[in-house]
């Protein structure tokens, strides 16, 4: 037992110097039915990044992605699971070199590239487009299936000449934007998800398509660090049994965690109470994930410290996930900050003592994150050193409403003498004749001022008279 803590200490220290995300406390997910929720590549990806992060799960998780890379014929997966485990658990079956599957299913690979590519290029001999789209189609999800996302990319795009259909085009962009994910290139999903998945407003092809469209738009603005536009992306994503269907991107519960959390990130009061709470069609993916519903429910009832208990408890959670692991510490700070500020809205000036109470770690202080707050913009008060305090910075309602009254009568000035110059130039017969636009447009009951040129008047020059 000493020598495994000693083989996982170890492999932690080294991933803790490559600058890794260390998880050392257990998180609330059952491994097991975590990832069958998933299908797909994605399976691989979570098991594996599980293995390198979480410090309770990283044997089992390392050894399930091992027997996930070996169900597939992605040989440099299973290279790459081999090379953790070799160091977290050398003990274990999994650790030990399987040559043998290496070789056969190199071997196996290459005969099948080979086939693929024959036969692709006897349909393009033929020149029967269905056959070649086909074709590309089953050489582009091999390449995939072996991990060469890139001879994947090239492929996929060669499927769109031959693509006569809406549902192939469709499915030339979801296998494109599949490559795109793995590859974290959010700006190409972006760019597929709008060229190749927008449908005709009210078709029922398009509302079929929408889980994923949304889906997809929430990964890639999540992956941009737009966090408002994600979470209304997840919060649309509408039918879960549609949804259901492309858990090889993200599963149920990641639409509600995803949707639940970025939302308090970014939504104000109103909006998580309209969007996330009374959403009908929400409501069925908060059920699945009640932890999220309750903080969203408890932030808009004003009991934030307690918010941000529950959020903390599923930190870890959060922590080893593919898509959420590196935007995690900004999520949780900006949940943080609006909770500090909605918590003092309501008084003139608070005690540091009440503050370090609600949102402090017991024994610290929040000042320097208040400090932080203030110099950046978020919170508009000042700190009071010597009384401990929070003070508000009271706003001059005379000097608010002078500059407001002084901003309407410059703006009524300039409008004046606008129109003045209009009438002004209506009476010396300056203005350039031409069609003119409905009654009333541009100059309200003004007559003349209302006078536009046509396209022909803007190409000849002014008349004498007019320049005279």
């Amino acid at each position: 037992m000493m020598a495994a803590d000693q083989h996982i200490l170890t492999f932690f220290t080294a991933m803790d110097n490559q600058g890794s995300i260390i998880v050392r406390d257990a998180p609330k997910l059952d491994l097991d039915l975590y990832i069958s929720n998933y299908k797909g590549r994605t399976r691989f990806d979570r098991l594996l990044l599980i293995g390198q992060c979480s410090v309770p799960l990283c044997v089992d998780a390392l050894k399930a992605a091992i027997a996930e890379a070996k169900r597939g014929k992605d040989v440099q997966r299973y290279r790459d699971a081999y090379e953790y485990i070799r160091v977290a658990a050398p003990d274990e079956p999994e650790a030990k070199w399987d040559d043998a599957w290496v070789t056969a299913t190199g071997k196996a690979n290459k005969a099948e590239t080979h086939r693929l590519e024959t036969e692709l290029k006897g349909y393009k001999n033929n020149l029967v487009k269905e056959s070649i789209r086909i074709g590309h189609r089953d050489l582009g999800e091999h390449l995939e299936s072996i991990g060469d996302l890139n001879g994947a990319s090239d492929t996929y795009i060669k499927m769109r000449p031959d693509a006569s259909t809406q549902s192939h085009i469709q499915d030339v962009g979801k296998h494109i934007i599949s490559i795109m994910l793995q590859k974290r290139d959010w700006a190409a999903v972006l760019a597929n998800a709008n060229k190749v998945l927008a449908m005709s407003p009210g078709s029922n092809e398009q509302n079929t398509e929408q889980p994923y469209q949304k889906m997809i738009y929430g990964l890639a603005q999540l992956g941009e660090g737009r966090y408002y536009d994600a979470a209304k992306s997840f919060l649309e994503v509408g039918d879960p049994i549609s949804c259901q269907a492309h858990n090889d991107v993200a599963s149920l519960n990641d639409v509600a965690t995803y949707g639940g959390l970025l939302a308090l990130a970014s939504m104000d009061r109103l909006e998580l109470q309209t969007r996330v709470l009374d959403s009908s069609s929400f409501r069925n993916y908060l059920e699945l994930e009640p932890h999220i519903r309750k903080a969203v429910s408890l932030f808009v009832n004003g009991r934030y410290s307690a918010c941000l208990g529950i959020l903390e408890l599923y930190r870890n959670d959060y922590l080893l996930d593919i898509y959420l692991q590196a935007h995690v510490p900004a999520i949780f700070s900006q949940i943080r900050s609006k909770c500090i500020v909605q918590y003092f809205v309501p008084f003139s000036c608070v005690t540091l003592e009440s503050l370090n109470a609600a949102f402090a770690k017991p024994g610290e202080s929040i000042e320097r994150e208040l400090k932080n707050m203030i110099r950046t913009g978020a919170l508009n008060a000042r700190i009071n050193t010597i009384d401990k305090l929070l003070v508000a910075v009271s706003t001059n309602s005379r000097a608010v409403m002078q500059k407001k009254a002084l901003d309407s009568a410059n703006n009524y000035e300039k409008e004046v003498l606008e129109r003045i110059r209009r009438m002004n130039i209506v009476a010396a017969d300056l203005e350039v004749k031409g069609t003119r636009k409905a009654a009333g447009a541009g100059g309200g009951n003004i007559p003349g001022v209302g006078d536009i040129w046509t396209d022909e008047a803007r190409r000849q020059p002014a008349s004498n008279d007019a320049m005279s």
